[in-house]
């Protein structure tokens, strides 16, 4: 595996996808990975599940079968200041929180609107990582957005289903990824699965950043051991 943590998948938890956590977990087993997040949606999500459920998560076991298990969510981005659907108290559970615009949560506005929208998310405390910032339907200042992440030390997720799922989300990865590499920034590499067989799937982001020839020591879930790094970095005390 190019990759040793998977950090974006969805469980039947999030409405719309169709395996459960344990069957993520035994998948990312099989796949070779050494651990997996479970990032549900927030439940601004239609279909997805309460609150609860992201604050009830610590009841999940660090491991299973071997592989370590990150407590996690997908928050959905629901004003242009950066709001999220996830309250405080379930944030200081979890172990690692994206935060992304969905079109079912927030419409699309202007360049102004999004990167302001990301920027806001950026820089609360309990977020780790931006989701897909490549889709188009969310234009943004890249540059702007990636120099927030330097500052505030976050990752900005280079999303392998945005290939499949998102037209024209290519040319913004690139982008974005060169960005990254100029400034020095965070990326993770997610499959964003919603079925088992997807986890740790990253062919293309794959390709892109040996093409780009992007810095393996920026890449937060390259290892297990720099998954925990970067987790540090934000107050994670999470032991191997």
């Amino acid at each position: 595996m190019f990759l040793e943590v998977e950090t974006h998948c969805h469980t039947i938890a999030s409405g719309h996808a169709y395996n459960t956590l344990e069957e993520m977990v035994l998948e990312a087993q099989k796949k070779g990975l050494k651990g997996i997040c479970i990032t549900d949606h927030g439940p601004e999500m239609p279909g997805s599940c309460s609150s609860l459920y992201f604050y009830n998560l610590i009841v999940v076991p660090r491991k299973i079968n071997g592989i370590m298990v990150f407590r996690g969510c997908e928050a959905n981005i629901v004003d242009y200041e950066g709001k999220i659907d996830i309250p405080e108290a379930a944030l200081r559970r979890l172990d690692f929180v994206i935060a992304s615009l969905h079109d079912v949560c927030i419409p699309s506005g202007t360049v102004s609107d999004h990167t302001r929208a990301l920027i806001g998310a950026i820089k609360n405390p309990y977020i780790h990582c931006i989701g897909h910032p490549g889709n188009p339907l969310y234009e943004i200042d890249k540059e702007e957005v990636v120099l927030a992440a330097k500052e505030y030390k976050k990752a900005i997720e280079i999303n392998n289903s945005s290939f499949y799922v998102r037209e024209k989300s290519k040319e913004n990865c690139i982008e974005i990824l060169k960005l990254c590499k100029k400034h020095g920034v965070y990326i993770a590499m997610g499959s964003d699965a919603h079925y088992k067989t997807d986890i740790g799937r990253c062919e293309i982001t794959q390709k892109l950043v040996c093409e780009y020839e992007f810095p393996p020591e920026l890449i937060v879930n390259k290892s297990l051991e720099s998954f925990i790094s970067f987790l540090k970095l934000h107050g994670k005390d999470i032991e191997i």
